[in-house]
């Protein structure tokens, strides 16, 4: 049978199973992650996307497609995080723009839509990519298309486009040398694939209530309210240690490939190691859980060994926190000028303030910012202009989105590390335009090298180093350069390789995970090396997570 449209109901069962697929997925997309650092969040980035957009749809009581395609894209927007995620905003942004006036979508609409989502990601991204996110959709768009010439089943169509994303997909470590060397496929475009077999599955009328267990008691009513409120109360925001509020229900009676026996206890002591605040309960035919994690897709991973998913909910914490507490914050004086920075650490933020930063947004290489957190930071500076620094590259682009749709000028200084934050910030006038301040800021960019130490997470081979699990690797300016078991090693290591004879500045930030008697020991090391040579040496304790060390050569 020819199923010749798509309405509202067809396209809410679409976008419901993608979101519930995607969040099955997580960590699967997040460990496809290149580089050997813990920066594997593109899955957790494209699930609170996919789940804003999935959410402002439901919200949705319209009998349009185009209102709902509407309410998708704005979702994702204002969900979007990462570059991963800000990229697939876009492409359902494009897909909302050619639905616009649409009741239903024949299947000639339907690629046109996809198509018109692959041309608005590519104008979104300055220098687009081959072997990315974006040429999964732009081989997807294109094979549905092609299928959208010979025939009106929309079915069809869509089945087109799925295989044409795995098929793309395939071929993603072919035109990225980075992923061949490492031997896997682009996350985001794995991603992606998750996303459109959803959509998919959601057209061909697969029964949801049947795949994922049906709502039951919230698990509300298994939490304390005094419990979320003591972790509020008694933490600074940069203090949670585990971020993610994070809920499953497991259907122990589905069958699911390769499934495990399911004890209570074992459960339990298994998922007592990847958080805190644990509450698991179970009848015997369901299990629920509640855990505070930094890693909500390993929560994800294991229950699904015992049988299906269902009832997933994550809260990011630090973002509650801030907006409980930020009351007093909201009541600052109002400031003409605000300089707006994402950071992580107790001491990184004293730093950017030190400088003249007015509001400090949460966040960092594994808590990336979303383009509604950002927004919702320039609102409540209640500033006439603002000026960001995103110091992540893959922040930069929810800056962008946030600064389009601001109600005030806002400039982007493309800061890509805390380093290049804290020596832009040298330069920031507040006298000055938004457009003279963003150029003076940036020229600062290039003044400064960035160095990073962190553990690997995985072995492999990148730009000819050979990286060992759990060992400490450097990396400058985004490339690794350094692997060392011993962490002094590694930071001396690197920072050698910063050093040139224009270099007069060196600065350590000791992270939460080191200790200003290591960060003495790495600048004595280095006054050893360099007796003849009149360096000023500084010490900071940053704070901040993920990195044992972070340090900027001058």
């Amino acid at each position: 049978m020819v199923l010749s449209e798509i309405s509202s109901k067809e396209f809410r069962d679409m976008v419901r199973i993608a979101s519930h697929r995607m969040s099955k997925n997580v960590q699967f997309v997040n460990d496809l992650n290149v580089f050997p650092v813990p920066d594997g969040d593109t899955g957790t980035n494209m699930n609170l996307t996919m789940e804003s957009g999935a959410k402002a749809v439901s919200e949705n009581t319209s009998d349009k497609v185009s209102d709902l395609t509407e309410s998708l894209a704005r979702g994702m927007l204002m969900g979007a995080r990462g570059n991963s995620g800000v990229i697939t905003s876009q492409l359902f942004r494009g897909f909302y723009k050619a639905t616009q006036g649409m009741d239903t979508l024949n299947a000639q609409e339907l690629a046109n839509a996809f198509s018109n989502g692959v041309a608005t990601a590519y104008k979104a991204v300055m220098k687009p990519v081959e072997g990315t996110i974006l040429t999964v959709a732009r081989v997807g768009a294109q094979e549905g298309a092609n299928k959208a010439n010979e025939t009106s089943d929309v079915e069809e169509v869509m089945k087109a486009v799925v295989e044409g994303a795995k098929k793309a997909l395939k071929t993603t470590p072919d035109l990225l040398p980075v992923l061949k060397q490492v031997g896997v496929v682009d996350s985001g475009g794995q991603g992606l694939v998750f996303i459109y077999e959803g959509f998919l599955e959601g057209l061909l009328g697969e029964n949801f209530d049947d795949k994922y267990v049906p709502d039951a008691d919230d698990m509300s009513a298994l939490i304390n309210a005094t419990h979320h409120q003591s972790v509020q109360g008694q933490l600074a925001t940069q203090d949670i240690a585990n971020g993610y509020c994070t809920e499953i229900m497991v259907d122990l009676k589905a069958d699911v490939p390769d499934k495990k026996p399911f004890d209570l206890e074992e459960f339990r002591q298994h998922l007592s190691q990847l958080g805190d605040s644990l509450l698991a309960v179970s009848d015997g035919e369901i299990a629920k859980v509640h855990v505070h994690t930094e890693h909500p897709g390993e929560v994800f991973l294991y229950g699904a060994q015992f049988g299906q998913l269902g009832k997933i909910k994550i809260d990011n914490m630090r973002i509650q926190h801030e907006t409980i507490v930020g009351h007093e914050e909201e009541q600052q004086e109002a400031v003409d000028f605000a300089v707006i920075a994402v950071a992580s650490g107790n001491g990184v933020r004293q730093l950017f303030e030190s400088e003249g930063v007015n509001r400090i947004i949460s966040g960092g290489q594994t808590m990336n910012p979303s383009t509604q957190d950002i927004i919702d930071a320039i609102t409540k500076s209640g500033a006439k202009k603002a000026i960001i620094l995103p110091n992540n590259g893959n922040i930069i682009m929810s800056a962008k989105q946030a600064a389009e749709v601001a109600e005030i000028p806002v400039g982007i200084v493309p800061s890509k590390t805390i380093q290049q934050g804290l020596t832009a910030m040298l330069a920031f006038n507040p006298d000055a335009s938004v457009d003279e301040n963003v150029e003076a800021m940036t020229d600062e960019l290039d003044s400064v090298k960035s160095g990073e130490v962190t553990r690997a997470t995985r072995d492999t081979v990148i730009n000819d180093v050979e990286i060992h699990k759990d060992d400490y690797i450097g990396i400058v300016d985004g490339t690794i350069e350094v692997d060392n078991p011993d962490v002094i090693a590694a930071t001396v290591a690197m920072t050698e390789k910063m050093l040139d004879e224009d270099s007069e500045i060196i600065t350590v930030m000791y992270g939460s995970d080191a200790s200003q008697e290591q960060a003495e020991k790495i600048l004595d090391a280095l006054e050893a090396k360099h007796p003849d040579d009149d360096y000023e040496f500084e010490v900071h304790d940053g704070g901040q997570p993920v990195y044992n060390f972070l340090v900027s050569v001058e």
